[in-house]
């Protein structure tokens, strides 16, 4: 089999010829149905399009078991092997952003405003690509197999809802693993750590109340706006001074919103944000800390302020043992050159639920070939390497196959 695109199979190019690669690796299925997904993304939680795409391919396999609706949309393939062996979940996450895409090819999205920015097309390809290949080599497969495909990785927390419904049971999963396609790694290349790999994501809701009047006369008013332009900065110095160095964490204000025109001090000022870091003692500290400066901050500049701050993510935390297997797996399969030890990356991943109960390895997968493959996830210029998708696919149907 042919894979075309001498730096990334782009449009026609998947057509034109380059890559040899292995005759049992379905590099052209792989971009097919890639380039399918991405022309119709799906927001988190209502992927029913995606599932139901997903639960038609699962359908030819002769599988044990498809279970569909868990967590609403995700879908669960069983496969139980030919010999003995542990019980594997193996996952791909389903969801798309709310971003207007503007990447120029022929497989661009077409919906408006909804993009796979962030490359879950394409862990979907390379999962249902390895559940068809490990299904035709069922006799060499260890014990069972769980294809889990997730809705909801983007903020609604999909795994665990997954797991509410029953997803880790019937079978009884021993260990999981997931991957993720990279745009700041190389295509060829994956990248491991062990412990906490990805940060936890927590999000604030804040409300500044004071006092409207006119612009020209701000004796009169109390302004919000001054008041949590203060608080924007004063925020830093909780990572700055009251966190170790050696404990990464960040602080980002998403949203300030205030006003209506130029000449009116408003009334309120809303503000939105979110805490990404690794340490558990350094993340359950957070809200006393914001607390503190918002109460002195607020006396100060007669304010009044609501915090709400919700719990998200919790850091995604890989077992050494199953990071070993990746590390074992990928030598075998990439060369060792290709497996890499990877720094911390700050952003979250709900997988992490799935590997608080259960042993599992996260790893990312190269997607960079070159400037335009290199944007950052969630940019609406953001594209990947299809050959990236080889890598993954073989990753996958080999942890599959290692008992």
């Amino acid at each position: 089999m042919t894979a075309r695109g001498g730096g990334r199979a782009r449009g026609a190019d998947v057509e034109a010829g380059a890559m040899i690669v292995h005759e049992d690796i379905p590099i052209d299925d792989l971009v097919r149905v890639r380039r399918h997904l991405h022309r119709q993304p799906e927001l988190s939680m209502v992927e029913f399009e995606t599932a139901r795409f997903v639960e038609a391919e699962l359908a030819k396999l002769n599988l044990d078991e498809v279970r569909t609706g868990i967590g609403q949309t995700g879908v669960l393939g069983t496969l139980r092997g030919g010999k003995p062996g542990p019980v594997t979940l193996l996952r791909a996450d389903m969801d798309a952003l709310p971003i207007a895409e503007l990447v120029d090819a022929p497989y661009r999205s077409e919906r408006a405003g909804i993009m796979h920015a962030c490359g879950h097309d394409g862990h979907v390809s390379i999962l249902l690509a390895a559940a068809r290949t490990l299904a035709e080599r069922r006799a060499e497969v260890p014990g069972t197999l769980v294809f889990c495909f997730q809705p909801g990785e983007e903020g609604s927390a999909g795994n665990r809802l997954m797991i509410e419904d029953g997803a880790l049971e019937n079978p009884h999963v021993d260990r999981t693993f997931a991957l993720h396609l990279y745009s700041q790694l190389d295509v060829g290349k994956i990248g491991v750590r062990d412990g906490a790999f990805f940060a936890s994501a927590d999000e604030w809701f804040l409300t500044i109340s004071g006092k409207g009047g006119h612009g020209a006369m701000p004796q009169m008013s109390i302004d919000p706006i001054v008041a949590g332009s203060y608080f924007v900065t004063m925020l830093q110095t909780i990572v700055s001074r009251e966190v170790a160095p050696k404990d990464p964490a960040v602080f980002t204000v998403g949203k300030f919103e205030s006003g209506t025109t130029f000449n009116v001090i408003p009334d309120k000022a809303t503000l939105m944000g979110t805490v990404r870091c690794f340490d558990p003692d350094v993340r359950k500290a957070m809200p006393e800390r914001m607390e503190r400066i918002l109460r002195g901050l607020c006396e100060a500049m007669r304010v009044e302020y609501e915090l709400k701050y919700h719990w998200s993510y919790p850091p995604t935390v890989n077992n050494r043992d199953m990071n070993d297997l990746v590390r074992e797996v990928g030598r075998a399969t990439l060369g060792a050159g290709n497996v890499v030890e990877h720094d911390i990356v700050m952003w979250a991943e709900d997988m992490s639920f799935m590997q608080e109960r259960r042993p599992g390895a996260y790893f990312i997968v190269g997607a960079r070939g070159g400037p335009e493959t290199g944007f950052p996830h969630h940019n609406a210029r953001f594209d990947i390497d299809e050959r990236a998708l080889q890598v993954g696919y073989k990753m996958m149907v080999a942890l599959g196959l290692r008992g």
